[in-house]
């Protein structure tokens, strides 16, 4: 068995190269290949800004996610306080050698193994000490030169740069959730939406204002306009919501599943004099989504986009 170990969160480019790496090596040695991976994250447990964390992919997502890059197993350890406590050697030792017979352990450039803080090259180390065999992957860039991490996506989210999101993840941003009943002030403006409330409450939500999305509801693909805020038009103290008005399409949907990919961000949230100012602004977000399709089209010559 070869196995790479770490949370995996988005399994971006970074992590995607790690895999590729990993499902290689095993396929050369007639072995099968697996991640193991854990829940909830350790920041959550340690109580490392726990309550302002919010991920990149549910754990059906990244399983999924792992599954379509060829990875044969996908083990999910809990992650409590006595697992945080153990060691690099003794996590080796004990899950990656004796609870799944590991016999070739893939590192990543960055990977932490174990409570006692060990550097990657210490942990490689310690695991040919216990007669692994030790798989180095490289480090994989953004389109800046810096270090594809989770982290660094999350930020870029939280800025609404749903774009440089796409380029470290490999993939838009994605949000999956139930359809919910709102206050139906998109229909009386000309603009119905679908509420989404999410499957996954810690998934990370990208910044308040408005994106050209692509949509995946009753078997279609369409695309639409997500306003991510508190409406501050109507009122104070609203609750933040996610709305999606998609284009050419007026069906109900209440109860049923809705994903959304963020394509790109066309404003920030806005507070307006009044209802018909937020309608004409409408007007002119539609405008401009249907442009930026229409030069996506272009760009792709005709495919999907």
């Amino acid at each position: 068995m070869v196995i790479a170990t770490g949370f995996f969160d988005g399994v971006h480019l970074g992590h995607r190269r790690v895999i590729s790496a990993l499902v290689e090596a095993a396929r050369s040695r007639g072995e099968e290949s697996m991640v193991v991976t854990f829940w909830p994250h350790p920041r959550m447990v340690l109580q490392k800004d726990a309550r302002t964390l919010r991920l990149l992919s549910s754990p059906s997502e990244k399983r999924e996610r792992l599954e379509a890059l060829g990875v044969n197993r996908v083990e999910v350890v809990d992650f409590t306080k006595e697992f945080s406590s153990l060691s690099a050697e003794e996590y080796l030792r004990e899950y990656v050698i004796g609870k799944f017979g590991g016999r070739t352990v893939l590192l990543g450039y960055d990977n932490r193994i174990g409570g006692d803080g060990r550097s990657p090259e210490e942990i490689a180390r310690i695991a040919e000490g216990l007669g692994l065999e030790v798989l180095r992957a490289p480090v994989v860039s953004s389109g800046q030169g810096c270090a594809v991490s989770s982290s660094k996506i999350r930020a870029a989210l939280g800025n609404g740069d749903v774009e440089g999101a796409e380029a470290m993840l490999g993939y838009r941003y994605p949000l999956l959730g139930v359809v919910v009943a709102g206050k139906r002030l998109g229909r009386a403006l000309g603009f119905p939406t679908a509420n989404m409330e999410l499957y996954e409450p810690l998934k990370l939500v990208p910044a308040n204002g408005a994106y050209l999305v692509r949509v995946r509801t009753v078997g279609r693909d369409l695309y639409g306009m997500c306003n991510i805020g508190v409406r501050p038009t109507v009122g104070q103290g609203n609750a933040r919501t996610i709305e999606t008005n998609i284009f050419s399409f007026d069906e109900d949907i209440y109860g049923l599943d809705l994903r959304i990919e963020f394509i790109s961000k066309i404003r920030d949230e806005i507070r307006f004099s009044g209802l018909e100012s937020l309608k004409e602004r409408l007007v002119l977000d539609r405008e401009e989504c249907l442009a930026r399709l229409n030069a996506l089209n272009y760009a792709k010559k005709g495919g999907n986009v």
